[in-house]
């Protein structure tokens, strides 16, 4: 038998890859090569050298901050060409190669000046919006004033104050000098201050203005014509003209502080209908001027954003890539010398010659005079995991690895989940119409594969996307669990030729009372459509699935099993054959597997013996006479016999094992020779680096705890991991229901009224109900009861799943979010 296996042809996915330590040496002048090339490969894992070392006492630390600061610019200009729209420029063009130096300084000289314009951008677009809020002020303020002038008004009373005397409207003083008269006015006149203000700030502001004067005071106010953007944000921002009457010194300085706090602008309207129109002339012009200037300063800028976004994105892969390299250099030891760098790390056995050629290629390049030295080394510590896996097979291995990264070399469930974990989601969710609905939907997104690969998509889409293979095995299988259940969106079809079943007799029109007899032979492939709205449809359709289901879930447990046995052959662990496997098996199948025999030969025979009262009575009382419940001659004595074997099974998986683990330990302890033991349940608990260290110590009672642990959880999980296969069952049966409820309840009622808006109210209903409810959640629910199969009922039985995966420094990999 274990010929037969260690000739077997190896399987791919099945092991992970064989993996080697490796020490590298290489000398400094071709240290930044080398590792650049390491990372256009991909395939070397390095160990942390300094992993006691804060990133700050590293060698290389000033490098790396220099690509962090000019990541930091990179980021900046994109952010800017966002801002700017600008963004459809920005795709890579070829240029000649470029120093990380002369980047650098480029950089800086591109931050400089795009710094300066946007200062000097903000400043314009800062007076410009004043001088268009003076504008709109005098527009609406004066409007305000025309009907106030009956009132003894000063023209000088604005001037008072230093929040006129703005810098932006030195050339309105002249203006304003011609209003004053010569003495002071009568402090109890009525006084005006007039501005501008958000409209979201609007309703507050009155409110205060109205409690600080405890309503002596008139507020006017008026939308303004146009929108104004806020030099921050970019945003465009509504405003609201305002004019304040009030009267009294005290007044006028509570309600320019509240306009200071509220963030209105207040300006001077003189009262007089010319000025106010020579003032709105001059301050027109400047308006003109001061938008030719913005705007011939937004094209500088915006060409200055092209020209740095046409290499924007090569600039931002090349210093990714060179943080990366420093990065890696900082886990390299500096040897006695400080001429050579000293790496480990770990690599696939087929890589060795790919990166021994680029090592040698790296010295070659960089003109050394040493080449760089690879050096195969023992390592204490269990090697990391790493399948090669293809578009395919990704998401599978995906599936498996949510669970728990394999153990080096151990079985890997994703080589029959490929298959396993499709089957079982169409076992629940057998549909043929619903099917189709998901095959096209898979087959969208694969036929849009090459553009959805390079794009950014949300959290959902790259979930679906990702799994765009599953889906397909999904609904295939699904088309055929489907047309098993003769389920076409809940209908049965006659598509494999004429029902076997007819009605009694001729007079018989509804089968759901009169019942059906069986005329010709059985429907060749499915359920017999006739089945369908029978009286005996759920009695024959419940007992067909939960049959089923447990055949299904024997048939997974006991593949679990065997796998358990491949793993400890190819670890050479002989004590988990015989204290493990074998009684696992005999366990399972003398009471499981039993099970599954006695529904075969039921369905075989067309028996009516009820297995229930097999299966109870087999325990309670194994030599009573089985009478109507016997199937097949020698029934009772082979139930015995299994009986006694079950019993037998749980001490042999308890206790030898414990035992004979310590007799092996004090025989190696008392210094006798014996085959090195493999890995074992004694290992489990055991870190991976340490294994070796801590053999010496053995723990008799933590090792025979362990064991008893393990042998109660397989003899109780044998039953309940059974009885949770029929969850395939129950949901098959939901799902059926559910979507002859939405058929019956919903279209078919509808369609029976002669009004074609309730018709289409019915159709909409069910086809939003089909979509969102059966094509939706259902199959989120049969996912994730597929995903806990996989996960408890079959992985448990010989799955450790306690390894870490193969992280090479890879170029590849990394991604925008580390810059």
């Amino acid at each position: 038998m274990d010929d037969f296996i260690d000739n077997l042809p190896p399987m791919d996915l099945l092991r992970s890859e064989k993996m080697t330590f490796v020490q590298l040496i290489i000398p400094v002048e071709s240290a930044h090569r080398a590792i650049s090339y390491l990372g256009e490969l991909g395939l070397f894992q390095f160990r942390d050298l300094n992993a006691d070392k804060s990133p700050f006492q590293r060698t290389f630390v000033n490098q790396v901050k220099r690509c962090a600061e000019m990541s930091r610019k990179l980021r900046f200009f994109k952010d800017q060409i966002r801002r700017t729209s600008l963004i459809s420029s920005m795709h890579p063009v070829l240029q000649p190669d470029i120093e990380l130096e002369e980047l650098e300084i480029q950089l800086a000289e591109h931050e400089h000046e795009l710094i300066e314009m946007n200062s000097n951008s903000e400043k314009l677009r800062q007076s410009y919006n004043e001088l268009l809020e003076f504008k709109m002020v005098l527009q609406k303020a004066g409007g305000f004033l025309v009907s106030s002038n009956n009132h003894a008004v000063s023209e000088d009373r604005e001037l008072d104050e230093n929040v006129y005397s703005n810098d932006g409207y030195v050339e309105t003083a002249s203006l304003l000098e011609q209003e004053m008269r010569p003495g002071r006015p009568d402090q109890s006149g009525l006084r005006f201050i007039s501005g501008i203000i958000c409209n979201s700030k609007v309703l507050r502001f009155e409110r205060m203005l109205f409690r600080a004067t405890r309503g002596n005071m008139l507020f006017n106010q008026a939308p303004a014509d146009e929108q104004i953007m806020d030099p921050l944000s970019t945003e465009m921002v509504e405003k609201t003209v305002f004019v304040v009457f009030f009267s009294g010194e005290q007044a006028k300085t509570k309600i320019l502080k509240i306009c200071e706090a509220f963030g209105a602008n207040c300006y001077p309207v003189p009262e007089d209908i010319t000025k106010q129109r020579q003032l709105t002339r001059e301050v027109s012009s400047r308006l003109a001027e001061l938008e030719a200037t913005l705007d011939a300063g937004m094209r500088h800028r915006n060409k200055a954003l092209s020209s740095v976004g046409f290499h924007l994105a090569k600039w931002m892969s090349m210093v990714r890539r060179e943080k990366a390299v420093y990065d890696t250099l900082n886990m390299l030891n500096f040897d006695v010398t400080k001429k050579c760098l000293v790496g480990e790390g770990w690599c696939p056995i087929f890589a060795k010659t790919q990166i021994q050629e680029a090592l040698q290629r790296a010295t070659f390049d960089s003109n050394s005079q040493v080449g760089i030295i690879f050096h195969l080394m023992d390592a204490v510590e269990s090697p990391p995991t790493y399948f090669r896996t293809n578009r395919f097979t990704s998401a599978y291995q995906e599936i498996v690895d949510a669970y728990g990264v394999a153990r080096y070399q151990e079985a890997n469930p994703a080589v029959y989940t490929v298959i396993t974990f499709p089957f079982l989601f169409a076992v629940m969710f057998g549909d043929w119409g619903h099917g189709i609905c998901l095959l096209l939907g898979a087959l969208v997104l694969i036929a849009r594969e090459s553009k959805l690969s390079g794009q950014k998509l949300g959290s959902f889409m790259e979930m679906l996307f990702g799994g765009r293979y599953v889906l397909l095995l999904m609904s295939l299988f699904s088309i055929y669990c489907g047309l098993i259940y003769n389920e076409f969106f809940s209908v049965p079809y006659h598509i494999f030729g004429e029902s076997a079943y007819k009605c009694r007799d001729s007079t018989c029109h509804d089968a759901h009372t009169t019942g059906l007899v069986k005329y010709q032979d059985t429907y060749p492939f499915g359920v017999d459509p006739s089945w369908r709205g029978s009286r005996s449809e759920l009695p024959f359709l419940n007992s067909l699935k939960m049959k089923m289901s447990i055949l299904l879930g024997v048939v997974q447990m006991n593949l679990g099993i065997i796998l358990s046995y491949f793993n400890s052959h190819f670890f050479g662990s002989s004590i988990d054959i015989r204290y493990q496997f074998v009684p696992q098996m005999i366990f399972l199948n003398s009471l499981f597997g039993y099970l599954a025999l006695l529904i075969v030969i039921k369905w075989c025979t067309g028996s009516q013996a009820d297995l229930y009262h097999v299966m109870i009575y087999m325990f309670l009382s194994p030599t009573e006479d089985l009478g109507e419940n016997q199937l097949f001659w020698g029934q009772r004595p082979l139930q015995i016999l299994l009986l006694l074997l079950a019993l037998v099974a749980v001490p042999w998986m308890l206790f030898p094992k414990p035992f004979i683990l310590k007799k092996l330990h004090l025989e190696r302890f008392q210094g006798r020779t014996y085959g090195m033991l493999g890995t074992s349940e004694m290992d489990l608990e055991v870190e991976p680096d340490s294994a070796r260290q801590h053999h010496e110590e053995f723990n008799f009672s933590e090792v025979f705890v362990h064991q008893m642990i393990h042998s109660i959880e397989f003899v109780l999980g044998a039953v309940s991991n059974t009885a949770s296969y029929l969850r395939l069952w129950a949901l098959s049966l939901a799902h059926s229901e559910l979507s002859t409820v939405f058929y019956e309840k919903v279209l078919l009622l509808a369609w029976g009224y002669d009004n074609l808006v309730i018709r289409l109210v019915g159709l909409a209903v069910f086809s939003f109900a089909t979509a969102f409810i059966l094509l939706m959640m259902e199959t989120l629910s049969a996912f994730l009861h597929a995903l806990r199969l996989h996960w408890v009922e079959f992985q448990n039985k010989f799955y450790h799943g306690d390894g870490y995966k193969f992280r090479p420094f890879s170029f590849a990999s990394l991604n925008e979010d580390e810059d």
